[in-house]
């Protein structure tokens, strides 16, 4: 048996603004769109992708699942987002060296430390 790991699915009260915000913060491209779904990938034959999906619920509390990034330049990457729209989030990580963020509804992400050699 073999499992290909295909895609994230975030729900989301709006998926195209949402997916679009991604997009930009990622660099990724679109694949498919509709008014309920918004799905990218960092290029049309690569995935995985993220698929942006309808819900008519808010976020109610941390998530449980969440996407980790790990730029060249941590800093500058948190820089970059928050001006972007992202928000810094408290979710009791305490010091770590890693930052974490949330998108425009609330999704929690973290931006680690760049990787040492």
């Amino acid at each position: 048996m073999s499992l290909e790991w295909e895609q994230v699915v975030v729900h989301s009260l709006d998926p195209v603004a949402l997916g679009q915000w991604w997009v930009e913060a990622l660099g990724w491209v679109v694949v498919y769109t509709s008014d309920d779904e918004y799905e990218i990938r960092p290029a049309p034959d690569r995935g995985p992708s993220i698929d942006f999906v309808r819900i008519n619920e808010t976020k109610l509390a941390k998530s449980r699942l969440h996407l980790d990034f790990r730029p060249d330049d941590q800093a500058a990457e948190v820089a970059r987002l928050v001006e972007h729209g992202a928000q810094r989030v408290d979710i009791g990580q305490g010091d770590q060296p890693w930052t974490v963020l949330a998108d425009p509804e609330g999704n929690e992400f973290c931006i680690l430390a760049a990787r040492t050699e």
